[in-house]
């Protein structure tokens, strides 16, 4: 059988096959924007969505939640009712989608990171001092060379992921006095 293999890919290559057969996936047939499509009465090959549709795009909601921002500024307290089972969502949300760039402690340590040639990625325990509007709007928008992770993580996991950087941070952060406060239920 593996002998056939081979000459099954000589008797094709031999033989006088259509390029459009053996790369249909390649060069398909469409329309791209903005042509002309005579099918439909305005002869556009783009349509308009249909009346009262929403694109999954458009932020809905109360703006400090979905954005992270509220008039232009971050938001500084995370919107969520902060409580064990957030910080576990976050928790396993930062190890798939976070931790391979920004490590598992969130100080940039990664295997990823070190074979990085373009900007690494930050230490999340150097940028401390950023608020919380400002961990949702990367994770949201992408940032630097970061790509948004939206379509990975919804809304609530989103904030999920900014409370569990936080409590990365607050464990990770100088311990003054030999205490460390700690964090509120909900801030």
């Amino acid at each position: 059988m593996r002998r056939l293999i081979p000459l099954a890919g000589l008797a094709l290559a031999g033989c006088n096959v259509p390029s459009e057969f053996l790369q249909r996936m390649e060069a398909q047939a469409k329309y791209e924007y903005y042509e002309t499509n005579e099918f439909w009465a305005d002869g556009k090959a783009m349509r308009t969505p249909p009346e009262g549709t929403i694109p999954r795009e458009r932020l809905v909601g109360e703006p400090g939640l979905t954005t992270g921002r509220v008039n232009g500024e971050f938001v500084t307290i995370n919107p969520l009712k902060l409580d064990r089972a957030v910080l576990e969502e976050g928790h396993k949300k930062y190890n798939i989608v976070c931790a391979q760039c920004h490590g598992r402690l969130g100080d940039g340590n990664s295997v990823v990171a070190e074979n990085m040639a373009m900007r690494l990625p930050p230490s999340l325990q150097e940028i401390a001092n950023k608020p919380d509007g400002h961990f949702y709007a990367a994770i949201t928008e992408g940032y630097g060379v970061m790509p948004s992770f939206s379509g990975e993580l919804n809304i609530q996991e989103r904030w999920a992921v900014v409370a569990y950087v936080r409590a990365l941070q607050t464990a990770r952060a100088p311990k003054a006095g030999g205490q460390q406060p700690l964090p509120q239920e909900n801030r």
